[in-house]
Formats: C-alpha cells, structure tokens, sequence
C-alpha cells in the first residue's frame, strides 16, 4: 500500500500559511500529515490551527520548543525582568484569551518524539533532537556528527523542523535525514534570499518498495490576509510579527528591541 504523507513543522500561529497548505495537500491526495511542534506564536492563530490540522487528519504532533514557552508561562516559570520572558508571556496570555481549554490540555500532553512503522521503515519524528527541543544543534551548515545524534536508534528516516530550513540529506551509515521546513515562518541565512516568504512543507511517499519519494513543496499565500488577522485580533506585537516576515529577521532573543516595545505598550504591566 502507497502511503502519501504530509510532514509540516513550525507554524507559529499563522494561520493563513497553514489553510493554504492544508488546501495544497488534499490537492497533491496526501493520505495522513505528521506536525513536527511549533504550532502557535508569535502570530495571532489559536483554534483554528488546531481545527486545520483535524481536517489534515494528522495522526502524529510532537512538542515543539514554543509549546514548551507555553507551558513555562502558566507554570510560572518566568522572569519579569527579562524582556524576552514579558514578550512570550504577553503572547501566551493572548493564547490563553482565545485557546480552548481542550486544545491547551493537548499541548500539556505533547511527547518529544514518536516513532512511526510504514511498510517495515522505521522513522522518528522529532522537534529537534529526540529529548531536546530546542537549540542549534541541527542548522543546515553544521558538521555530520551533529546530525548524526539524530540516530540514537537504528531509524531508517528521521524527521525534524525546528530551524525553518528545508533539507534533505544523511546520516554518516546513510540512513535518511529529513527538515520538511516551516509552514509559518520560513528562515534563510542568506539575505537576497529572505523575500521568499512561501509556506512550506513536504510529501513523503512510502510504498511497498520504501521510499517512493521525498517532494519539499512552496506554497504563496495572502500574507497581507495574516497581518489584517493580527490587527484584527489585536495581536501583542503585531508591528514586530509583520516586520519579522518584512526584514527575515526574528527578534525573540533582541533584548533591547524587546525592552523598548514593552515599555512603549506597557506589556510588563500587562
């Protein structure tokens, strides 16, 4: 039997980029979709992300780093003076405000990583690393050993998003190494090359063989739609959220950007 998957990763709440690639896969005839985490903020997307991924029939979502900034928040887990810690706060009370509580108690049941068995191929789905979510580790540019940490089982595939990167190569024995890229928030290290702003997502195919194919698929969308959505909702940061797909730059980690917003809008107060 021919299975036809979509892997999709690193949403960040944009909800427009997430319905055009939901209507790209029934199109291609994907059979079932596996989210690799990230699937709120920054943008304004709550339920509705949830709801389209229902209509994908995805059967696999792993904890993404972002979900795991979710759960700090409301365990308290926060520093008050740190303006990256007032920005994911703000966005997370803004998730709280809108977000069923059905939908939140499946982000506090999210696994780091699922192992799945497709005609006798073994494939791990992951975040990241298979017990870290989050860090550097797995940037395109880094050296084989990096990725090799992937394969703590002998996986015939591992599957990761996390750097917002499409890619496809091997680990040192050969096994398969797949980044279906984001959905949401697509990054490029080269500047001439951050004006593609496409959501992005790919096909893996498995039939009686193996692996029938691996398609990385570019999908336009209204991002001019997303930006009205954040105004609409009244998104914390909307003016950064749209200058992070303007510049190609993310500024969660620009301590002083971040302390001059918060003081402008009085998130801390907040």
């Amino acid at each position: 039997m021919k299975h036809r998957i979509a892997l999709l990763a690193d949403v960040h709440g944009n909800a427009s980029a997430l319905k055009a690639v939901a209507e790209d896969a029934i199109k291609e005839g994907v059979t079932d979709s596996w989210f690799l985490g990230d699937l709120i903020m920054p943008g304004p997307g709550a339920n509705e992300l949830f709801e389209t991924l229902k209509s994908m029939n995805v059967s696999v979502y792993v904890k993404g780093n972002w979900e795991d900034c979710f759960l700090d928040v409301l365990n308290k887990e926060i520093d008050l003076d740190n303006p990256t810690d007032i920005y994911i706060s703000r966005l997370v009370q803004y998730q709280c405000e809108h977000l069923d509580t059905k939908n939140i108690d499946r982000i506090k049941n999210l696994p780091l990583q699922i192992t799945k068995n497709i005609n006798d191929v073994s494939i791990s789905l992951t975040h990241h690393l298979q017990e870290k979510n989050y860090g550097a580790d797995l940037r395109p540019t880094n050296n084989q050993e990096a990725f090799d940490q992937l394969f703590d089982q002998d996986y015939d595939i591992s599957i990761y998003g996390h750097t917002h990167q499409q890619l496809y190569r091997y680990s040192s024995a050969g096994q398969l190494i797949i980044n279906p890229g984001s959905v949401g928030q697509p990054h490029y290290k080269w500047e001439k090359l951050r004006t593609d702003i496409r959501a992005q997502y790919a096909i893996l195919e498995i039939d009686e063989a193996g692996i029938g194919d691996v398609r990385f698929r570019k999908i336009p969308y209204d991002i001019d739609n997303e930006f009205k959505n954040a105004q609409h909702f009244h998104l914390p940061y909307s003016e950064l959220y749209q200058a992070m797909y303007e510049t190609g730059i993310a500024y969660t980690h620009n301590h002083e950007f971040l302390q001059e917003i918060n003081d402008r809008f009085s998130y801390k107060e907040e």
